[in-house]
């Protein structure tokens, strides 16, 4: 169990979105805050609002693709505080459209930021929390990384390979003896931020966040929560996510099929076409300077496809009570 009171964190992608809500939340809880992404000014912004709620804040502005400016985040964060008690890797990009629609160079873009970035920031963070024998390693996955989703390829290839990190850590810090340095996963359902409106999109429809929609004040909690109580993996997305994931393993098929349509009808609008756009691959985009929580997905009309996911999901515990789990997957 880890004190988050006085406790100093690091929250990469803190601009924005998940990483911005935790900001608050570990600012709300007295954790002193090192906050990092590309927008220098929506960095400062949380930084400010953080200060505002009582705790010790500073903005960090860094590009994780880059191994040295992340190593010189975490000894920023060190000549600050004193220590690096937390490290919460979120930042993240993602581009819709078929495999054969994304360019090769911004395909690679969502690795290099989702994959490298995190591994960039185990790596700073992990040396000196191995040091301490004392710290946790927070990697913002994506339910998504269980159940992959077409149109986001690599977004969902980079998730994964968030979640085989994890596991790859803890492996490595049992062999090595350091029991007191924990990594742990969270893999958010479809939460409401500005991720949507951000993305590149090559599909010529537009991306909206498809429903059931959760908040991101409701991940924030759970990263506060796995900090405060350190589990391997932590689902959030009330019973339908953890539900989804448990069918998954049992009829993957089954799950495959229903999210693909889900995502066919509800993520990728046929009715609004939009232009061929990078998005904030490569640089923070003028809407994402400033930065907000939200972005604007919350609302009644999510409550149709949550009742079709729920539906999907329920069908797991039928298979589940029927012994479904002895039986061969496909």
């Amino acid at each position: 169990m880890m004190r988050v009171k006085d406790s100093v964190v690091v929250i990469t992608g803190a601009s924005s979105g998940i990483g911005r809500a935790a900001a608050l939340r570990f600012a709300g809880k007295g954790a002193r805050l090192v906050l990092a992404a590309r927008g220098a000014k929506a960095l400062e912004t949380v930084a400010r609002e953080c200060r505002k709620r009582g705790a010790k804040a500073i903005a960090v502005p860094t590009d994780v693709t880059d191994p040295d400016a992340v190593e010189e985040l975490a000894a920023r964060a060190v000549r600050e505080f004193g220590r690096l008690d937390v490290w919460v890797n979120n930042a993240a990009v993602g581009a819709f459209g078929r495999l054969s629609e994304v360019p090769p160079k911004e395909f690679q873009r969502v690795l290099d930021v989702n994959i490298s970035g995190y591994v960039n920031g185990a790596r700073a963070a992990l040396a000196r929390q191995a040091a301490q024998n004392s710290g946790v390693l927070v990697n913002v996955a994506s339910i998504v990384g269980e159940i992959p989703l077409p149109y986001s390829a690599a977004y969902s290839i980079s998730k994964a390979a968030n979640r085989a990190l994890s596991v790859s850590l803890r492996s490595e810090l049992a062999r090595d003896g350091v029991s007191g340095v924990k990594v742990c996963s969270v893999l958010p359902a479809t939460i409401d931020t500005p991720f949507y409106q951000h993305a590149a999109n090559y599909s010529g429809r537009r991306a909206v966040a498809m429903p059931p929609v959760y908040t991101p004040e409701r991940v924030a909690k759970a990263v506060v929560k796995v900090v405060a109580h350190p589990r391997r993996e932590t689902v959030v997305g009330g019973l339908t996510g953890r539900l989804l994931v448990l069918q998954h393993r049992v009829t993957p098929g089954a799950v495959e099929a229903a999210t693909a349509r889900q995502v066919d009808t509800s993520q990728l609008s046929r009715r609004r076409s939009t232009p061929v756009t990078a998005g904030n691959l490569h640089q923070a985009s003028e809407a994402l300077r400033k930065g907000t929580v939200r972005g604007g997905w919350g609302g009644g009309w999510r409550t149709a496809g949550r009742r079709a996911m729920v539906a999907v999901a329920l069908a797991g515990t039928v298979a589940v009570a029927g012994n479904r789990l002895a039986r061969p997957l496909r």
